[in-house]
């Protein structure tokens, strides 16, 4: 099965929870992605967030993910919780407690590392063009990382075309993660 991966973004999802149910609800209209993270580093709000988002997404059937803590994931339910790769040291204690780990990672050392470390899935980015995240690593540099990876790849950055997805599934991944293809009603 190849999976897909809403992420949240506060340009597009809001900090405030009442905007956020509303534009979920929309994007949910459209789009029933595998899973969808809660990802905002700057909301002092992100636990009443967390509590609003986590049922919300598991209600319709989608496994629900915090970004970066792994506390709050355990304490509110969620089923999993995404690493930036500076987390990576978290991810034993997250599938000790039997949390999904997501672990973003942008180069072939940081992809081992994860895998040796247990997570369960990556995202590799950036595939395509996207602002403010460097140069793209292309289908061919995510070709490589599926090769030597035993655990699942998500090709995530600038991802938002039908065209793109089916790029990256033709080039092996598990599946695509992104936050912009999903605000777009298909």
């Amino acid at each position: 099965m190849f999976a897909s991966y809403l992420i949240t973004d506060p340009h597009f999802y809001s900090q405030d929870p009442a905007v956020l149910c509303e534009t979920l609800a929309v994007v949910f209209a459209h789009h029933t992605p595998t899973y969808a993270c809660l990802r905002d580093k700057s909301a002092s709000n992100y636990s009443a967030l967390a509590k609003i988002f986590i049922p919300f997404v598991q209600s319709r059937g989608v496994k629900a993910v915090l970004h970066s803590n792994v506390d709050l994931a355990l304490a509110l339910g969620a089923d999993g919780v995404h690493l930036p790769f500076p987390l990576a040291h978290r991810i034993a204690q997250a599938k000790e407690k039997g949390l999904y780990v997501m672990a973003s990672t942008h180069t072939h050392e940081e992809a081992l590392t994860v895998q040796k470390e247990g997570a369960d899935a990556i995202t590799f980015s950036p595939i395509f063009p996207t602002p403010d995240k460097g140069p793209a690593v292309g289908l061919e540099k995510l070709k490589e990382i599926i090769g030597i990876l035993s655990l699942d790849v998500f090709a995530l950055g600038g991802i938002v075309t039908d065209a793109q997805i089916r790029l990256c599934k033709q080039a092996g991944a598990s599946g695509f993660a992104s936050i912009r293809y999903f605000c777009n009603p298909r």
